[in-house]
């Protein structure tokens, strides 16, 4: 069953200290891997390689909408649907599917689809190969890949988008921040191995709690 928009506009209230914390967790993981200069120059790196491509070249948007509808199709069959059609361009794509919800929804705009193809390829080599001498270069697509995502999401949310129409503004913008920020806080632990990643979920709920904290004093 389907939530009423005036439903989603106050879940999407009510979620906005999670997303506070969420940011103020984020802030202490990255201060907490600042140690960690073999991943950071490399993925600082290959963001500002993708971010000159993005600034100075015409954007690959037939990429972008396929990794789009992509990450649609994908998030369906997680969710148990199956997808009937599927169609992308550049100048625009769309896919048909038995199931939908708010994840699938918007799982385009906070979900890394290419990120993680990057990191899936990089694992199931490192499985045949010894790709370990190369992990540089593995990080250093990883920020490119990942500052394409942002990039691209960004861009794409200029215009009107029916994902975004149909599940409410409020609501959207809070799932689509708590997914980028959640996928931080999971990856950067995993991937810099200086923060734990419990401990790393334990200072979302510690910021969380002191937002709620805070507020009540206010209110």
């Amino acid at each position: 069953m389907r939530l009423k928009k005036w439903v989603k506009l106050l879940v999407g209230v009510l979620l906005l200290p999670v997303c506070i914390g969420a940011g103020l967790a984020l802030l202490r993981v990255v201060r907490a891997t600042g140690a960690a200069h073999t991943f950071w120059v490399a993925f600082l790196a290959g963001a500002a390689c993708w971010l000159t491509i993005f600034l100075l070249l015409p954007r690959p948007m037939l990429a972008y909408v396929f990794g789009h509808e992509l990450t649609h199709a994908l998030w369906a069959w997680a969710c148990g649907g199956q997808v009937k059609k599927f169609q992308a361009s550049s100048k625009g794509g769309h896919v048909i599917l038995t199931k939908s919800n708010f994840l699938i929804a918007l799982a385009p705009y906070f979900f890394p689809v290419y990120a993680v193809l990057v990191t899936l390829l990089y694992l199931g080599g490192g499985l045949i190969w010894n790709w370990q001498a190369y992990r540089a270069i593995f990080h250093l697509f990883l920020g490119a890949a990942y500052a394409f995502h942002l990039t691209l999401t960004w861009h794409i949310l200029r215009t009107e988008q029916t994902d975004i129409t149909e599940q409410g503004l409020i609501f959207s913008a809070v799932v689509i921040w708590i997914g980028n920020l959640l996928v931080l806080l999971i990856g950067i632990p995993l991937f810099t191995a200086q923060v734990r990643l419990l401990d790393a979920l334990a200072w979302w709920l510690e910021g969380t709690a002191r937002v709620i904290h805070w507020l009540a004093r206010i209110f």
